[in-house]
């Protein structure tokens, strides 16, 4: 990677971890969660893959039916995706209201089963979007534990 483009991804993760900072506490009281349209924001809590400390990341989310859908096009640049690879046990607040749910995670060059867990309307959302992880995006499907 060269020098300027080290630069520019640098920037890209300081102007995420700054928006981040503003916006988590927002979205974990409940602004912006989906109630009575399917789309809004959560907060997904992670554990550091490294660190081992809690992250909490707000995310643009869908709710489908008991389930919750969250994405990114920075796929795997993005932390919360790694830190979810490596532990698929996880937290998110939607409402205000914490949920403990277990991650399906989808991202370029994970290689992943639709799992047989998730019920068929799941099972086909997963298969639809799955072609977009080649495109660099990444998914969860987040199931209530």
């Amino acid at each position: 990677m060269g020098a300027s483009a080290a630069s520019l991804r640098k920037l890209e993760v300081e102007f995420f971890r700054t928006l981040n900072r503003v916006i988590e506490p927002l979205v974990r009281a409940g602004f912006g969660s989906p109630r009575m349209a399917p789309g809004g924001f959560v907060v997904l809590e992670t554990r550091g893959r490294k660190s081992g400390q809690l992250r909490r990341t707000p995310l643009a989310a869908t709710r489908l039916g008991g389930y919750v859908l969250v994405a990114t096009f920075r796929g795997n640049r993005s932390q919360w995706v790694k830190n979810l690879a490596a532990q698929p046990r996880v937290r998110y607040w939607i409402g205000g209201r914490p949920r403990n749910a277990r991650a399906f995670v989808m991202f370029e060059g994970k290689r992943f089963r639709v799992p047989k867990s998730l019920p068929a309307p799941m099972q086909s959302v997963v298969r639809v979007l799955a072609p977009y992880t080649q495109l660099g995006w990444a998914f969860a499907v987040l199931s209530p534990r």
